[in-house]
């Protein structure tokens, strides 16, 4: 049964439908859970030229496609936004996003609108300017979750509450006196068991970050054990070395020098008069010097030393050939900063667009080695890269050289999380061949192809960001309080604050009515007229109106919480 849209005010919505300009993932991924979870019509407005991309949106139940040559107010007025209850401006256009905004605006002043931004620090400013405006970015809220899965470790990313800095971790990595509430049991049959009615079963927990054990788990990430160093520096030298010469010419210059070295040991053992190091100097010097005839040597001399010289023939252009391309390479590799790094425990990142460009800062701001790979030396992460000095290989990541160069067999993890599904499962599959058992986070957008990779591929972390994202950006679009999303395995938990209002089901009831164990758990509560929460509340405290409850929940719960706390009409 759907459910119906509450709003913390307790009222209706004015037109009840929500507006979505935007055709990729997070778009259809928003349709899909406003019509299917939340039962509210759904107006898409797209261009011809995305909808020949587009996945089918009318294949969702209560959606209506509106098709135009460009957006504009025109398109805007075609898909009765003056009406809407929301407008969510999903294009991946930072410019594009603020002039739709702007026209929308005008159109109807009152309008609840959500903007994707990849540029959150201009997304402050329109949010002041445009009044009633939450603009988010996907990768912002993506990329925490995708660097635990990653590195399976839990997405310790700080939330804000009241004077409070609350983060997920286990619960043997924080002390008993700091957990807030249990979060899930992840050792659940069936996948993680979300809010379990006995917290002490959770090990998934939300916790105060105030102790050093919190800290370091904010700021720090364990490395494990495999970042062995005892050959640091013969690996330093091997890399240098492969960075400069190909492997063809290389192989040719070995082959040469094992033909004289070859030669130089059977002369010494035919002629007894020299020893081994005159049988080699001689080899060099006939290889370098030319061949000299002479009848008094035996047969097996004379073989031997015309097969010195053909090997010393081709010994002084490959070397010559070494010298121009180690030059020439050298200069290419300190440009894309291949000869500084890591060889081991660092973390591959494929992509570098707007969600490989978070990934990159938030492994460098956690003190991770990272080498990112990319195709276009113009990619948006570039100037990023360069001035973290993380190195960066411009190359095709669906081959097993460009993965080799960058050192995913001896690597931590790979994040493959270009724009593109093939070649982020190419880059996971010639990983897993280069290191078998390598973690691998595999960016899928087609979420049947996500599936079956898990089940088929054995690729278990693949993942997809609009599946991340949309939940806070549905919240958003209806105006709830979320100040935060918690990712547990692919279930998404809500950090929510709801006001109790006059009338309604929670006035005058004690909190526990408000707790649902699998769905609702509240964490503090802020009596009307008091300047601070309590946290952990007595379950019989009697709730006012004007109430502020802080609860997570599930988004199904979510929806119940609120309903509870809205007047009866």
């Amino acid at each position: 049964m759907p459910l119906p849209l509450p709003s913390l005010t307790g009222r209706r919505p004015r037109g009840g439908h929500f507006v979505i300009n935007g055709s990729d993932g997070l778009a259809y991924r928003l349709a899909d859970q406003l019509c299917r979870r939340y039962g509210a019509d759904v107006v898409v407005l797209m261009t011809k030229q995305e909808h020949r991309a587009a996945r089918d949106f009318t294949e969702l139940p209560r959606v209506r496609l509106v098709v135009v040559e460009r957006v504009d107010e025109k398109a805007l007025i075609k898909a009765d936004v003056a009406t809407a209850s929301g407008l969510a401006l999903t294009v991946q256009d930072d410019v594009g996003n603020i002039h739709v905004a702007l026209q929308a605006r005008e159109l109807a002043p009152k309008l609840r609108i959500v903007v994707r931004m990849y540029n959150t620090h201009l997304g402050q400013g329109i949010e002041n300017l445009l009044g009633d405006c939450r603009v988010l970015s996907d990768a912002e809220i993506a990329a925490p979750a995708l660097i635990a899965t990653a590195l399976g470790e839990v997405a310790a990313n700080p939330v804000h509450v009241a004077s409070r800095t609350l983060i997920v971790a286990r619960r043997g990595d924080v002390p008993p006196q700091d957990i807030v509430c249990g979060l899930a049991d992840t050792g659940a049959l069936g996948g993680p068991a979300l809010l379990p009615a006995d917290s002490a079963r959770a090990n998934l927990v939300l916790a105060e970050a105030v102790s050093p054990e919190a800290e370091d788990l904010i700021s720090t990430v364990r490395l494990g054990n495999n970042r062995r160093r005892r050959w640091w520096g013969m690996k330093g030298a091997w890399t240098f070395v492969r960075a400069l010469f190909s492997r063809k010419l290389g192989m040719a210059f070995l082959t040469v020098a094992a033909i004289l070295v070859v030669s130089g040991a059977l002369l010494a053992w035919q002629d007894l008069k020299i020893d081994t190091w005159q049988g080699f100097y001689l080899t060099v010097v006939t290889a370098l010097g030319g061949l000299q005839e002479n009848y008094d040597l035996t047969r097996f001399e004379q073989v031997l030393q015309l097969f010195i010289g053909i090997a010393g023939l081709a010994l002084v252009p490959l070397v010559t050939a070494l010298i121009v391309e180690g030059v020439v390479n050298a200069r290419i590799a300190v440009a894309q900063g291949r000869l500084a790094q890591p060889r081991e425990g660092h973390v591959v990142v494929v992509g570098m667009g707007g969600v490989g460009t978070r990934v990159l800062r938030l492994l460098h701001d956690r003190g991770l080695p990272v080498v990112a790979i990319d195709h276009n030396e113009n990619a948006r992460g570039i100037p990023l890269a360069a001035e973290f000095g993380i190195p960066v290989i411009i190359g095709d990541a669906s081959r097993e050289t460009t993965l080799r160069s960058a050192g995913v067999d001896r690597c931590r993890a790979m994040m493959a999380v270009a724009s593109t599904d093939v070649i982020n499962l190419e880059a996971a599959l010639h990983g897993r061949n280069l290191q078998p058992g390598l973690r691998v986070l595999v960016r899928l957008f087609d979420e049947d192809l996500a599936a079956r990779a898990r089940k088929t591929l054995d690729l278990q972390l693949s993942s997809s960001v609009s599946y991340v994202a949309a939940p806070a950006f549905a919240e958003a679009l209806m105006d709830r309080e979320v100040i935060g999303t918690i990712s547990v395995g692919r279930r998404v938990l809500l950090l929510a604050q709801v006001i109790v209002t006059k009338d309604s089901a929670l006035d005058g009831a004690p909190l526990d009515t408000a707790d649902d164990p699998g769905a609702v758990r509240v964490i503090a509560h802020q009596p009307v007229g008091e300047p601070r929460p309590q946290w952990n509340p007595q379950k019989a405290t009697r709730l006012r109106a004007l109430d502020q409850l802080t609860a997570v929940c599930t988004r199904d719960g979510l929806t119940r919480l609120l309903r509870q706390a809205a007047a009866v009409v």
